[in-house]
């Protein structure tokens, strides 16, 4: 746990829990609106891997947020997780 006692959350979790499943979409739905391939919107949902650049763009595009929103929730899953590993 980090200072705050919170875990770190990853974008793909407010992804799925946030946007995804309030609207009934799929991860497969998602990835043909945003014209990426699947296994990428899935490994972010299940948090094999981060939100890019141009995935945070194309999310706020298709998703009524801002790359920002995106970003920013990337970069601050990645700092609470590297504090957690330095203990």
């Amino acid at each position: 746990m980090n200072r705050n006692g919170m875990r770190p959350i990853h974008p793909g979790e407010i992804l799925r829990e946030e946007f995804l499943k309030p609207l009934g979409v799929t991860t497969d739905a998602l990835a043909r609106s945003l014209n990426e391939p699947e296994a990428e919107i899935s490994d972010v949902v299940n948090r094999r891997s981060g939100v890019s650049v141009g995935l945070a763009q194309k999310l706020s595009i298709n998703l009524n947020t801002t790359p920002e929103f995106w970003l920013n929730l990337q970069s601050t899953y990645e700092l609470r997780s590297a504090q957690i590993e330095r203990g």
